[in-house]
């Protein structure tokens, strides 16, 4: 009994001393959640929602050893500066680092693992949600791979790097040139101002390892056919044998509707008859279970979900475009939503932190986010699914300027010319454009893909949008949100602020889908809840929670009087605060909300009425 007492003191007090090494760095403004970070333990939650293999993971979220050397340097190095919090960026508060790196250098990160028997056996998979932006991964001093791309997730195999026993060394270097480089980037700059905020180097979504047999399902594909009442379902699986086959089950809960086995790396169409259609009304979800079988034995297996839901276009009584939604008229209002925090800046604090974002969005009466040049981690987009919240997921930007742009409320204008990017420029952009669809292909709440915005590095428009309507032909592309006007893709999207605009049905209406991307920007800085003291930024700035929502009413009575007249959508600058910007429906720590979500569920209402 002693010994199990002194075991446990003993235990006790190494995890004290752990957590000891981490502090959050500097003395901005905090969440709630992140004021409640438990560096044993950050977002621990299973980070692959779309494809779950539950048993045979463990998460490598925590303190790392990390150092900040010369970009130039290829030995690893001979000293570890500290700790560092994963997945928390470099730069940020939560990592307990708060330091900035630059082009000219590099950050490493080091930390010797102790593999569960669950994990440590056949193929082992190392994964990473993101990071920012250049990686090269060693595993026990060896190279194993270069990744490219602060947005999209990837998987290296260590399975012949991994040595006998529990123990392995992993050291990551990572250069991110933030905005002296052509990557695709965001919102972060080396100096950060106005609408651009600080930089973001490095591992900044969860680290995980898993255990997959030699023969596994690598991904799967979902893609619903609304009105022909069936679903596509494409598995990729790796090293199969001549003979192995595909099943997939598709359930309600614990009900089984129907199930179908085919070849594998083919396409199997389901027929779901009578299945309910996902809405924000009704965000109906079902669930997969997709086998590989070897001769009627199971090789592997992985739990997935769909949902039945049409995005299209089609021509209203007055010969304009409008947006449909399983074949009906449905108005999509959502807020821009920059999925920027001040504890963790590209990172949530915490899953529920994560979740509280789209909770809210939708107790405000909105239906729709708008995700603002970044993209999410992907149990966000399992929470949008959940909820019932509809998505236009932005490209990241990146290699700006050099483009002639010149829009005009209500009207187009300007030179419309395309930014001449550099083949290493274009290689970028298209690559990581291509994985993040990929990626995100599955989740039913996303219904548009946003190239371009406000001429933010646009280049061949027509070309690269054209390329985004093939690749995916489920799914509406909005060319570039309030940019150079090309006359292609499904939306012709305008920005203008603070008041409600549209661009002239009579014109354009006939052949686009007419929106407002973006439009408000309403700012009321909040005392004790800015990023700053003084000279926050706002489009137009309020002293008080009243006079606010006064002139927020005004703009929705203006947006309610377009709607008959051709347009489909509007967004709403902002969801929240970011940094010196004070124009959010919340403060930036989540913890003042300027007009009451009832309030605001009322003003909207009005909206669906159509």
């Amino acid at each position: 009994m002693k010994k199990k007492i002194l075991l446990a003191c003993l235990l006790l007090a190494s995890q004290f001393s752990f957590a000891q090494d981490w502090k959050p760095a500097g003395s901005k403004i905090m969440t709630s959640w992140g004021e409640k970070v438990n560096p044993e333990n950050p977002h621990p939650e299973y980070p692959r929602p779309i494809l779950v293999r539950e048993n045979n993971w463990q998460n490598l979220n925590g303190l790392w050893n990390y150092a900040i050397t010369d970009a130039d340097r290829t030995a690893f190095p001979e000293q570890w500066e500290g700790k560092i919090l994963v997945p928390f960026a470099v730069e940020s508060a939560l990592s307990g680092v708060g330091k900035t790196v630059g082009k000219d250098k590099a950050l490493w990160y080091h930390r010797t693992i102790t593999l569960n028997k669950n994990v440590n056996k056949d193929n082992i998979l190392l994964h990473f949600g993101a990071v920012d932006w250049r990686c090269d991964v060693y595993v026990n001093g060896k190279h194993v791979g270069t990744h490219e791309g602060g947005f999209d997730p990837f998987t290296m195999d260590i399975t012949s790097f991994v040595k006998k026993g529990a123990k392995q060394d992993i050291i990551l270097k990572v250069w991110d040139p933030t905005d002296d480089g052509p990557q695709p980037r965001g919102k972060q700059i080396k100096n950060p101002h106005g609408i651009w905020y600080t930089p973001v180097t490095g591992i900044w979504q969860t680290v995980w390892v898993e255990s997959v047999p030699k023969s596994y399902i690598v991904k799967t594909k979902h893609t619903p056919q609304f009105d022909a009442k069936k679903l596509t379902v494409e598995s990729f699986v790796t090293n199969e044998n001549a003979g192995d086959q595909i099943k997939v089950v598709v359930l309600d809960g614990q009900q089984e509707i129907t199930q179908k086995t085919g070849t594998v790396n083919t396409a199997l169409e389901i027929d779901v008859p009578n299945l309910q259609a996902w809405s924000p009304s009704n965000p109906k979800l079902y669930d997969l279970e997709i086998l590989l079988l070897r001769k009627g034995k199971v090789i592997d297996k992985a739990k997935s979900y769909f949902a039945m839901r049409k995005i299209s276009m089609q021509k209203d009584a007055n010969g304009i475009q409008r947006m449909m939604l399983n074949n009906e008229f449905v108005f999509q209002f959502g807020p821009l939503d920059q999925g920027w925090w001040p504890d963790g800046l590209h990172t949530a604090p915490s899953d529920e932190a994560l979740k509280f974002d789209v909770i809210k969005t939708k107790e405000m009466g909105f239906n729709m986010i708008r995700k603002h040049i970044k993209v999410e981690p992907a149990r966000w987009y399992r929470h949008c699914d959940s909820v019932g919240i509809l998505v236009w997921q932005d490209m990241p930007s990146g290699d700006l300027g050099g483009n002639a742009w010149d829009m005009q409320p209500g009207k187009i204008s300007g030179n419309n010319r395309d930014k001449q990017r550099s083949p290493e420029s274009e290689s970028y952009y298209r690559k990581e454009w291509k994985n993040i669809m990929e990626a995100l292909h599955n989740y039913p709440s996303i219904v548009v893909w946003v190239p371009f915005n406000e001429a933010w590095g646009q280049f061949k428009t027509k070309e690269i949008t054209e390329w985004t309507m093939n690749f995916d032909t489920s799914r509406l592309v909005n060319s570039a949100s309030g940019g150079n006007f090309m006359y292609t893709g499904h939306i012709l999207d305008i920005h203008n602020y603070p008041d409600a605009a549209m661009p002239d049905p009579h014109v354009f209406g006939d052949k686009q889908i007419l929106a407002l991307g973006e439009f408000g920007g309403l700012g009321l800085p909040v005392e004790g809840h800015t990023w700053q003291q003084k000279d926050n930024w706002g489009y137009q700035t309020f002293k008080n929670k009243e006079e606010l929502f006064n002139r927020y009413k005004q703009l929705i009575d203006k947006l309610d009087k377009l709607i008959p007249m051709g347009l489909s959508a509007a967004v709403y600058t902002q969801t929240t605060d970011v940094e010196v910007e004070t124009n959010g429906l919340m403060t930036y720590d989540r913890k003042v909300i300027k007009i009451p979500e009832s309030e605001l569920f009322k003003v909207h209402s009005k909206l669906y009425k159509h």
